[in-house]
């Protein structure tokens, strides 16, 4: 294969970037413009200190060289990477020198894509990657490790092992009914075929939380104009994020931030206020709020308690009557004017807050987390599956011991069965990689960063 190079470094300034470089000739490409201020032939895993060179003699930059000698190296190949000082300039200089000595440019996720194809990782531990690196909160980190270590590899080869044994007693038994062979009965067939059934079924629920850490729970703030909507946004974020005078209207379009809870990433969404538009970009704002709460997960429905109610404050409360919200009474720093017995009417957990004086957040942080039952998601050694790309394929695999289970109850013949049987194990080689097509390898590297 050729020697492939990229930056591996965000762009930008830094301290530190670094030039990755991998492929069998990577080291006698290297030799030709890396001068080291030691001679020895380097080691895996060591350090070299020396100087880039351009083709003139003149020196481009200091640099410490990591040396990975094949197959001790995260591609498996012959590998290096050039710790130069950080800069856009210095750092396409010496990709540069790479690329003119013989190197080609890395495509986006090409490093790893080696090192899948060359027998390193399997594919799901391949896709772990990109989730390590895209990972919000510590838990959705957690989670990626735990699938880049192998621990979802591990169990899908302990439910493929089970479905292969079984198939295997099938058809021995159909296929050789002379030789002294037990006869695979319908009991057993049932008790194997339930115990995949449970393992499959365990993975597929464990979506819903891994979807969440994966993207987020989104969060609506709603309320009629000058409820202190975006006040409390600021306060979430602990900056001033939204604009927040004392004339109504201000916010027109939605505003997005992450924030992170229980080590759960959560989306807050600042809407526009609800009211009666007064022209036609405001009723957009309006009605884009509306929808937003209705597809959020959970309702942070403000009121200014300084206030009584009013029409736009009742339809605010039968827009949330039957979603995850929570009422916010702001402005408790005022005097309260409030009828908060008409409130209580609609059943839903009240926060006091003081968005100005930066009352009652943590309340709110623990009013949230309990109605989203957030400390119940990813607890320690549950194993999660947060790629929909898996979760499908578990899905596919899981409906297929669905049908073999129906056909066990109706007494149809078991070599009915094996069709199912080999489909499973199908759809779980298709996680792993063991049958994929290379337009879905080509697919998935295709969303990695240049260098990795």
């Amino acid at each position: 294969m050729s020697t492939i190079v990229a930056i591996s470094t965000s762009p930008g300034i830094g301290g530190i970037g670094i030039i990755r470089m991998s492929g069998e000739n990577c080291f006698d490409i290297l030799n030709r413009f890396f001068v080291p201020k030691n001679k020895a032939k380097p080691k895996s895993y060591t350090l070299k200190y020396g100087k880039i060179v351009d083709n003139f003699g003149k020196t481009v930059d200091e640099v410490l060289i990591s040396f990975f000698l094949a197959p001790k190296s995260y591609t498996t190949e012959n590998m290096c990477e050039i710790n130069s000082h950080g800069g856009t300039v210095i750092m396409n200089q010496i990709l540069e020198l790479c690329l003119k000595n013989g190197a080609i440019l890395a495509e986006p996720g090409e490093f790893t894509k080696r090192a899948f194809l060359n027998g390193r990782m399997d594919l799901s531990q391949a896709e772990a990657v990109i989730d390590v690196i895209h990972s919000k909160t510590e838990k959705e980190s957690k989670v990626a490790m735990d699938q880049l270590e192998g621990n979802l590899s591990q169990k899908l080869k302990e439910i493929r092992k089970k479905v292969v044994s079984l198939l295997a007693d099938i058809e021995v038994t159909i296929d050789y009914p002379e030789y002294d062979v037990e006869e695979v009965t319908g009991a057993k067939i049932s008790d194997v075929l339930e115990k995949i059934d449970k393992l499959l079924g365990d993975l597929e629920k464990s979506f819903l939380n891994g979807k969440i850490l994966h993207e987020g729970v989104k969060v609506a703030i709603i309320g009629r104009p000058n409820a202190g909507k975006s006040s409390l946004l600021n306060l979430i974020l602990n900056e001033e994020r939204a604009i927040v005078t004392d004339i109504e209207g201000t916010t027109r379009d939605t505003i997005e931030e992450f924030i992170n809870i229980d080590g759960v990433p959560l989306k807050i969404i600042d809407t526009a206020g609800i009211r009666n538009a007064k022209d036609e970009v405001e009723k957009i704002g309006v009605e884009k709020s509306l929808k937003i709460s209705q597809d959020s997960d959970i309702v942070l429905a403000i009121f200014d308690c300084s206030q009584e109610l009013n029409e736009e404050d009742y339809k605010i409360l039968d827009l949330i009557k039957d979603k995850n919200a929570l009422i916010l009474l702001n402005k408790i720093d005022l005097e309260k004017r409030i009828d908060r017995g008409e409130i209580e009417k609609f059943d839903k957990k009240i926060v006091e807050i003081s968005a100005k004086d930066k009352l009652g957040v943590d309340n709110l942080y623990k009013a949230i987390s309990e109605s989203l039952k957030l400390s119940k998601i990813a607890m320690d050694g549950e194993l999660i599956v947060s790629n929909q790309r898996h979760k499908s394929l578990i899905r596919n695999s899981h409906d297929c011991v669905k049908k073999a289970q129906e056909i066990m109850k109706q007494k149809l013949p078991i070599d009915i069965i094996s069709s199912y049987l080999k489909e499973i194990i199908e759809e779980l080689g298709k996680i792993t990689g063991e049958s994929v097509t290379e337009d879905v390898i080509n697919e998935i590297f295709a969303k990695f960063c240049l260098g990795k």
